[in-house]
């Protein structure tokens, strides 16, 4: 009786072992068919090039609409873009709607990777809300892509439901903005930060984006007062600031307002570095000034160690200056101390060089920039034209222009431009106009460079007429003349005779709001003094003139009492004192 209890026992036992065996073998085997599947998925999307047209028919009985089996595609394949890829394929030809879980997790990896044009297509996904955190780090990837007006609206978006993005955010916005150069967003988002109460935790980078702002749209006074301001509460901005100030100063001939930022600079002890330096010598010499010079060598008396880059700058702009001289010492002392030449320093010694009418010197430096290594470009020849041009060597310039063509050395419009404006100035108005349609034909957009010389040209020959249809090509093409090449056109007319025509155009350079050289008046109305019952006009223009802040030039003056006095015109006293 024991022996048959304890066989019943035994074979119970080991019957159950077996059904628990199996249970779970078929569960390894169906984890391990999923895992394979998996895999060869994962290898088929990532290898074949049209995979979307055959995998159904691959694995017709596999089901693709497992939520899960997308978390685990994307987690094994390693790749945000393969797996958005994979997912409009699903959700387009097997229903897969993915849940927010999946949304989730996929959204937050194609943020971290920066791609954010991708996680934006993610949001078109029904029932798909990503959590505030994720919005803000969305935020953060938009503005590293330069999509700040979508991010602007994800601030707008989370101010709606309450959420404050930090102040880094914020920055990293602005500083998105300034780049591209949207200062009206970098405004629109201070103003979102002062609604949102979260002014109270601005940093010193936030001020520092809002002056640089100032500086990009003109403000630099603005900047500059927001910059003392921050200073009186112990706030002090990085070198970059203070840089944009400096430049902006720069621009308006503020000089005084330049040494004011330096000394600031070191009474904060946030010293000049050799860039701050840079951005002034290099807008003092933009603006002709000699000053820069000498704040170059006061640096290298302070014990800085100007680069190729602070000389190359130095050396432009006394040529610039017209003292080539100074620049010629600065040329041999980068050598004394050791700094090799770039091909720009070349350039800018070649063009001092041309511009004194020394071609064999300059030949000789381009042959031994050539010699080290520099290979021959646009930016080289054309230097050598422009000089050339500069000293009506127009035969010389057109050698070197066709030579750039014989060695493969593609022609930009730089290059172009300089030679049509040589050849107006020599007086060569049927070689410039070849060149005109040259540089179109070879599909080259023209700019207003293109055309201005050849417009003054023109209208000093008498040519009106081909001044008038060049202007017209101008416009077709929405290219915006300047002022001066309206004033050809007057003067032009004048000299034809067509006096009522220059009355006409001048009018309309006022309308346009351009303002008129004082030449343009001057022989309009010395024009209409040449004629007869043209007092009124005389009149007329006078007042435009002296509307605009031009006098008279005392023999003019003569000229007109003379002719008032001769046709008996009866006019205030006033009137006269004001014209003498």
């Amino acid at each position: 009786m024991m022996t048959m209890l304890l066989r019943r026992r035994t074979t119970s036992y080991f019957r159950n072992l077996t059904t628990e065996t199996t249970t779970q073998q078929g569960n390894c085997d169906k984890d391990q068919n999923f895992t394979q599947i998996l895999n060869e998925i994962c290898t088929i999307t990532r290898t074949k090039p049209r995979w979307e047209n055959t995998l159904l028919s691959q694995y017709p009985f596999f089901n693709f609409s497992n939520p899960n089996f997308f978390i685990h595609y994307h987690n094994h394949q390693k790749n945000s873009f393969l797996s958005l890829r994979f997912l409009h394929w699903l959700t387009s030809h097997c229903g897969f709607s993915p849940d927010q879980s999946s949304c989730d997790v996929f959204f937050d990896a194609l943020v971290d990777a920066g791609a954010c044009k991708a996680a934006k297509s993610l949001l078109d996904y029904p029932h798909f809300t990503p959590k505030n955190a994720s919005l803000e780090s969305y935020i953060r990837c938009l503005a590293n892509g330069g999509m700040v007006e979508e991010a602007f609206d994800v601030f707008v978006s989370l101010k709606k439901v309450g959420f404050l993005p930090s102040v880094s955010t914020f920055n990293v916005s602005l500083l998105a903005c300034l780049k591209v150069g949207r200062t009206d967003l970098v405004w629109k988002l201070y103003e979102h930060m002062l609604e949102s109460g979260v002014v109270a935790s601005i940093d010193v980078k936030t001020v520092g984006y809002l002056i640089k702002a100032f500086c990009a749209e003109n403000k630099v006074f603005n900047g500059y007062e927001l910059l003392r301001q921050v200073l009186e509460k112990g706030l002090c901005p990085d070198n970059t600031v203070f840089n944009s100030l400096i430049t902006g100063f720069c621009k308006e001939g503020e000089y005084t307002r330049v040494s004011e930022i330096l000394h600031i600079m070191i009474s904060v002890k946030c010293n000049p570095s050799i860039y701050t330096y840079q951005e002034v010598i290099n807008g003092l010499f933009k603006r002709k000034n000699a000053e820069g010079f000498r704040v170059f060598n006061d640096l290298k008396d302070r014990g800085y160690f100007p680069d190729n880059v602070m000389y190359t700058t130095v050396i432009k702009g006394l040529c610039d200056i017209g003292w080539f001289g100074e620049a010629r010492k600065l040329w041999f002392e980068m050598f004394h101390k050791g700094l090799v030449p770039n091909e720009h320093t070349y350039n800018v010694m070649i063009y001092g060089y041309c511009k004194i009418g020394d071609f064999v010197e300059a030949r000789k430096l381009y042959e031994e920039m050539c010699g080290r290594g520099y290979a021959e470009t646009v930016v080289s020849y054309t230097t050598m034209i422009s000089g050339l041009c500069l000293h009506g060597k127009t035969d010389e310039a057109l050698s070197l222009f066709h030579e750039m063509s014989r060695k493969g050395i593609a022609r930009d419009l730089i290059s172009y431009n300089s030679l049509i404006k040589g050849l107006c100035q020599k007086g060569e108005i049927v070689k410039a106009t070849d060149l005109l349609h040259e540089l179109l034909a070879q599909g080259l957009e023209p700019s207003v460079s293109s055309f201005t010389p050849l417009i003054k040209r023109l209208c000093e020959v008498g040519d009106i007429e081909g001044a008038k249809t060049l202007l017209k090509d101008m416009h077709d093409r929405h290219l915006e003349p300047v002022a001066s090449t309206h004033d050809y056109i007057i003067i032009g007319l004048c000299k034809e005779g067509n006096l009522t025509q220059g009355m006409e155009w001048l009018l309309n350079m006022l309308s346009w709001k351009l303002k008129p050289k004082e030449q343009t008046f001057e022989h309009l109305i010395d024009s209409l003094t040449q004629e007869d019952s043209r007092l009124d006009d005389i009149l007329i223009v006078l007042d435009l003139m002296f509307r605009e802040g031009y006098r008279l030039k005392e023999s003019l003056i003569h000229s007109l009492v003379s002719k008032f006095s001769k046709e008996n015109f009866h006019f205030p006293n006033l009137f006269l004192e004001e014209l003498v």
